[in-house]
């Protein structure tokens, strides 16, 4: 096998004939051959677009290699692995436990997708808030709703390639193993869920929807029991923690108990909409997209008074989703269907957080507090219900209070409320600064056409459940494997997966 690159037009990259051209005068050989799509991305720094082309490429007596499926083995019935939360890590890390022949037991809080939809349904459309089924909980995590992106930073390119395989064996478009910034959509990530664990259960794991955990025992440096809504408990060998970064209570649980945690940093700010057109032109020199060019994203950073403010999970031909885990409090996230066709794009703005920014930085609960309270100001200030308080973008900068909108995708509705009656100085100031630099990347930022949301609080989990860096458990508690986000060690469906994939096999390790 070998790897063959070039650039060519958007136009070029879908013309099979051609490419197969370029490969044969770049082997410089006359023998068959045949070539599969490594990676591909849009190069639009300059007014000619060009798309980067990669492929492996082999001779016709070669095989192309199959993607990874996962093997299992026979189930030791005297090897369990308790886990809680079915969102990525928690699938994943019960697939690999599967794999290593350990009967995973989950417990999700939440709903199984086809029932937690309803839910999603009526946040949307009536602002009920379901606190165990909603955009944050329920199968398949945090992503399922909020539409998949699998883009990571992730050095580890193996098990990278490892988790994007995996999804398409249960149903995702071959494509994501080539895009630059691959992503499934919110429409299709569901099914592709629901595929994992049906499999989870048909291999002879467990899964148990509608099971909180509420109470943890402990005997010295172990965790003997847990208890699941109040009324059963059950006894634990391993139990691998994949909760998630909104899973306050699990926090306080393990604060209860003693487990340590600590504060850790974290990002919060607005969510910015404009109109998809204006992020196509910006970015495609005045070109919209069309068949050969997918709508345009942006990723943004800067420094502004010694704190990083970046862009967040943007969201090409997407929707601003309500995204509260309880009452009285107001979250704003985002996503997009697969061929992200919406006509609006919208991205979180976000200001870096530390504890010492904060009131009490010794309290581990500093940066939850933070962002409760920023939560909840939201929720008083936009009607006690989950509209959200928006602003125009350029009247933010003038301190204005905006009087009209042009729209906005954020279902439950908008309230006009100037962002400084929502977030401290610290964050107004920084995040006006940003603004400014981002207008200098992309002309045209700063518009009145572009729409505040606030308040994007849930970038990250604020708490670290520290954990050893060879084992994997917990620093003082040998059988809890805190996992993923809702611990602190990752960030996005990936890199989730990763951690729950590695959380396992660390279990397998020591045994």
């Amino acid at each position: 096998m070998e790897e063959i690159s070039f650039y060519c037009t958007p136009e070029q990259a879908h013309d099979q004939e051609y490419l197969k051209s370029v490969i044969a005068k770049q082997r410089k050989k006359n023998d068959a051959f045949k070539f599969k799509w490594h990676k591909r991305s849009i190069d639009a720094r300059k007014k000619n677009i060009k798309v980067r082309c990669s492929f492996h490429v082999y001779k016709s007596s070669e095989s192309i290699p199959e993607n990874y499926k996962p093997t299992f083995k026979k189930l030791n019935p005297n090897k369990t692995i308790h886990i809680i939360g079915l969102g990525p890590a928690g699938l994943f890390a019960a697939l690999t436990a599967l794999e290593e022949g350990y009967k995973p037991i989950v417990y999700e809080r939440g709903k199984a997708v086809k029932d937690r939809i309803k839910d999603i349904g009526k946040l949307n459309r009536k602002g009920i808030v379901n606190e165990n089924s909603n955009y944050c909980f329920g199968e398949g995590g945090a992503g399922t709703y909020s539409d998949g992106k699998l883009y990571t930073r992730s050095k580890k390119r193996g098990a990278v390639q490892q988790v994007l395989e995996t999804f398409v064996h249960f149903g995702a478009n071959e494509d994501i193993l080539v895009e630059a910034h691959p992503h499934i959509g919110t429409n299709k990530l569901p099914r592709i869920v629901a595929a994992i664990s049906d499999k989870i259960v048909e291999m002879g794991g467990e899964i148990n929807f509608d099971h909180k955990l509420t109470g943890i025992n402990t005997n010295a440096d172990k965790i003997t029991s847990i208890e699941l809504n109040h009324e059963l408990t059950v006894s634990v060998d391993k139990i691998l923690l994949a909760t998630g970064h909104s899973a306050r209570d699990v926090f306080e649980l393990l604060h209860e108990n003693k487990i340590k945690i600590q504060a850790k940093p974290f990002a919060l700010g607005v969510r910015v909409e404009h109109s998809q057109e204006f992020i196509d032109k910006a970015q495609y020199h005045g070109r919209k997209s069309d068949a050969f060019i997918p709508p345009a994203s942006y990723r943004l950073v800067t420094q502004a008074r010694d704190k990083g403010v970046y862009s967040f999970c943007m969201c090409p031909g997407g929707i601003i989703a309500p995204c509260a885990t309880k009452n009285e409090e107001v979250v704003t996230n985002g996503w997009s269907p697969s061929k992200r066709n919406n006509p609006y794009a919208n991205s979180g703005i976000v200001v870096s957080v530390s504890p010492e920014d904060l009131k009490n930085p010794e309290n581990p609960f500093c940066g939850v507090e933070f962002q409760q309270y920023i939560e909840h100001k939201a929720w008083l200030s936009a009607g006690k219900n989950q509209k959200v308080p928006a602003q125009k973008l350029e009247d933010f900068m003038n301190d204005t209070l905006s009087i009209d909108f042009p729209r906005s995708s954020y279902q439950p509705g908008i309230e006009s409320v100037k962002m400084d009656e929502i977030f401290p100085d610290f964050i107004i100031d920084r995040l006006r600064a940003a603004f400014i630099d981002f207008n200098k990347k992309i002309p045209g930022f700063i518009t009145n056409d572009a729409v505040l949301h606030a308040p994007e609080s849930r970038t990250s989990s604020p708490i670290l459940i520290p954990r050893d860096k060879h084992s994997f458990h917990h620093v003082e508690i040998t059988n809890l494997y805190p996992c993923a986000e809702g611990a602190g060690y990752a960030g996005g469906i990936v890199s989730a997966a990763i951690d729950g994939i590695n959380c396992v096999q660390a279990i397998e390790r020591l045994k």
